[in-house]
């Protein structure tokens, strides 16, 4: 049994017992809800996708996406606990994204798991975007080992990981400006590929050359952990405006193969350089751009060839989904850490502060700045 202790405003929430966690993610264009079971395994996976409300946008709209999430999320849940085979009395805590996203979608999720708990008497635990996509990668294989890298690689995230074995997480180190997701989406929007723009590259690339058309990769001093995208962005801006248009097809298959090239080797790159400084022989690769099929396959070759064990969530728990957040929060109550039935949000990752697993310190060996999820 875990113990959850979340102070004496509420006198029915004292105690987390040992059974079904609900998670529930509304960070950005998902509206998603998911069971684990008593053990850890996923019992249901529900996600609700926003892709038609904002691709003729080609790109999220806030406010689009709130009311989208205010419209879904109880049909989501319901559908989640329907497929799981439990009900909502059979709950035992509700774990929920608090951030960072964006604010009205996250009010959404937060405030309904927030009366969905008091009306349970169950304890709410909030949990970071960063920390679920960082528990999907033991969600299909709870035994991979710690510690271990972890690069985390989305739409508006590149973080690189050392994940110790009591849940810490040294920030060894991150994008400078865009994110890979954020980088693939705009050099999709360039090319006319539409919205969402990794999966769209995804496909467009295996028709193309990736050796057609050179672009630039970031790597600054020879030890650096950072990333950044913004000049690679800018390279493909200068490429279209030298060519004829309209381009032929072949000319666009062979750009979006050489742009998703420059991404996935800088990607490869800085991981295994940071397995290596650590000493360490583990990575997990999670966010929605582990998705990437080429990112996936250079990864599997490279860490096959190096002695490296990695993790590679399936393909449902890459994209924001319910379970991961499920799964970090249960992570926690496991180890009897603070719960709240008053969550706020926060939609800064700088402003999130959190205790205990979520503990990350910035730096590598000899830096210490601690920041917190």
């Amino acid at each position: 049994m875990g113990i959850c202790s979340v102070g004496q405003e509420d006198s029915r929430q004292r105690l987390w017992t040992s059974g079904p966690v609900l998670g529930i993610e509304s960070s950005c264009d998902e509206t998603a809800a998911a069971v684990l079971g008593c053990d850890g395994t996923v019992l249901s996976n529900v996600v609700s996708s926003q892709q038609d409300v904002h691709e003729k946008f080609g790109g999220v709209v806030p406010e689009l996406a709130a009311r989208a999430h205010l419209g879904t999320i109880d049909r989501v849940v319901t559908h989640a606990l329907t497929e799981a085979q439990v009900t909502k009395r059979d709950l035992r805590a509700i774990a929920v994204t608090q951030g960072p996203g964006l604010a009205g979608a996250l009010l959404v999720g937060v405030n309904y798991a927030k009366a969905l708990s008091y009306g349970l008497g169950i304890p709410l635990i909030g949990v970071n975007h960063l920390q679920g996509h960082i528990a999907s990668a033991w969600l299909a294989d709870p035994t991979f080992p710690l510690p271990c890298i972890v690069l985390v690689v989305s739409g508006g995230h590149t973080h690189l990981y050392r994940r110790e074995t009591n849940g810490e997480c040294l920030l060894l180190g991150r994008t400078r400006d865009d994110a890979a997701g954020e980088a693939f989406d705009k050099g999709a929007q360039m090319l006319g590929l539409g919205y969402p723009g990794g999966p769209a590259i995804d496909r467009l690339a295996r028709a193309g050359d990736p050796q057609a058309v050179p672009f630039p990769r970031f790597h600054q001093t020879r030890n650096s952990l950072e990333f950044s995208f913004s000049g690679l962005k800018t390279s493909l801006l200068y490429k279209l405006r030298g060519m004829a248009v309209p381009l032929k097809p072949e000319q666009i298959a062979d750009l979006a193969a050489g742009y998703q090239e420059a991404i996935v080797q800088v990607l490869v790159m800085k991981a295994l350089s940071a397995v290596k400084q650590a000493k360490l022989s583990a990575i997990a690769v999670v966010g929605g751009v582990s998705a990437n099929s080429r990112l996936r396959a250079v990864l599997s070759e490279r860490a096959e060839r190096e002695r490296i064990q990695l993790s590679l969530p399936p393909m449902e728990f890459c994209t924001d989904n319910a379970a991961m957040i499920a799964s970090a929060g249960r992570q926690r109550l496991m180890r009897g850490e603070p719960c709240s039935s008053d969550l706020d949000i926060y939609p800064m990752d700088s402003s999130m502060t959190l205790s205990g697993s979520a503990t990350i310190t910035k730096g590598f060996m000899e830096k210490k700045e601690t920041r917190h999820l």
